[in-house]
């Protein structure tokens, strides 16, 4: 399906008497200004306003009967239904969209879930609005995302979050500490799915458990991975158990990270502990490196976010226009990531296109 067929499932909340622009439109006239560079919803009235005739025409702005010149809606209407918006309706809308054009990898597939504070937009009471993500660590496309709201957490949206996940069945699911709750790895499992979380504190029983194990007697393996502000080497151990106290548990895995500051020329050494329902038969050492290594690409979407689309600096907080704004970040990434494959940087590359 198209993008204006996607975005018509969702919900309009305007009353019809006196629309002028169908709400599908509206959205992709905005979805379209952010992927122009639109950080703002002043920026996205600019940018429609700008529009070519050709564009307009594909978005399906109709020229008015009677003026020459097509009826293009305002900032100020922008603002109106983006407060008012269905936030899980949209989304949903949205990833879908991104699903369909997606090409499926082969082999092990892994979620990335992680939240983010829109640090700029806080609502009455300076409650700021937090979301929590699911992203594709191959596509790096954002799969799911919701609301974290006020008088709950994380943990009690991760469930939500991953019901709009359709094809979560052989997905290899990795999460944070926060994460690492037998409810959470009971449902993964009744869904058919696998996951790798760290151990930390918050499961005293499950972290004495693999601390105390013979891990001097189990040879590290692994391989190299890096960041941008510090050379950084991962590698790990790992050994198959049959009495983890974590529900579906089938290996413990100790990670030692070596991180170099380059500044300073610092070594530091870190010991990091998980746990996963993989098998040794379904993940060799390698394999299983690779969701806890690409799990940082879930950061990495949050810096985009952050440094290209200005999103910690917006403080937008009328209704639900801060989400919305948000799940067409998510969009203009992700169609980005499909336009753009093999682009190491999307900030470097966007930036350059604004630029010409």
């Amino acid at each position: 399906m198209g993008l204006l067929e996607r975005l018509a499932e969702v919900p309009d909340p305007r009353d019809p008497r006196g629309v002028r622009h169908g709400l599908a439109v509206v959205l992709a006239l905005t979805a379209c200004a952010v992927l122009a560079g639109a950080t703002s919803l002043p920026a996205v009235g600019e940018r429609i306003a700008d529009a070519p005739a050709h564009v307009l025409g594909q978005l399906g702005v109709r020229p008015d009967p009677v003026l020459p010149a097509r009826q293009l809606p305002s900032e100020s209407a922008v603002r109106r239904l983006l407060a008012r918006i269905e936030g899980d309706a949209l989304h949903r809308a949205v990833a879908h969209w991104l699903a369909d054009r997606r090409l499926k990898p082969a082999g092990l597939r892994a979620l990335a879930v992680d939240g983010k504070s829109l640090r700029g937009a806080a609502k009455a009471g300076g409650r700021k609005i937090h979301l929590l993500v699911a992203l594709e660590h191959t596509t790096g496309l954002v799969l799911a995302q919701l609301d974290v709201g006020d008088k709950t957490n994380e943990i009690t949206r991760f469930r939500p979050l991953l019901e709009d996940v359709a094809d979560l069945a052989r997905m290899v699911v990795a999460a944070d500490a926060l994460h690492t709750q037998r409810e959470h790895a009971a449902y993964l499992l009744g869904r058919q799915a696998h996951y790798i979380v760290i151990v930390k504190g918050n499961t005293r029983k499950l972290r004495k458990q693999l601390k105390s194990l013979p891990w001097k007697d189990i040879p590290l393996q692994g391989g190299p991975g890096a960041s941008a502000t510090a050379a950084r080497r991962s590698a790990g151990s790992r050994c198959t158990l049959k009495n983890l106290l974590f529900p579906g548990a089938q290996q413990a895995i100790q990670i030692k990270r070596r991180r170099t500051d380059r500044k300073t020329g610092k070594t530091t050494v870190k010991t990091v502990y998980a746990v996963t329902s993989l098998s040794a038969e379904q993940a060799a050492p390698a394999r299983l490196a690779q969701p806890v290594k690409e799990h940082w690409q879930v950061e990495a979407l949050h810096l985009v976010r952050d440094t290209t689309f200005a999103e910690d600096a917006s403080q937008l907080r009328t209704g639900n226009a801060p989400r919305a704004m948000a799940t067409c970040r998510n969009l203009a990434i992700g169609a980005l990531k499909r336009a753009w494959a093999g682009v190491v940087s999307i900030t470097r590359r966007f930036s350059g296109v604004l630029a010409s």
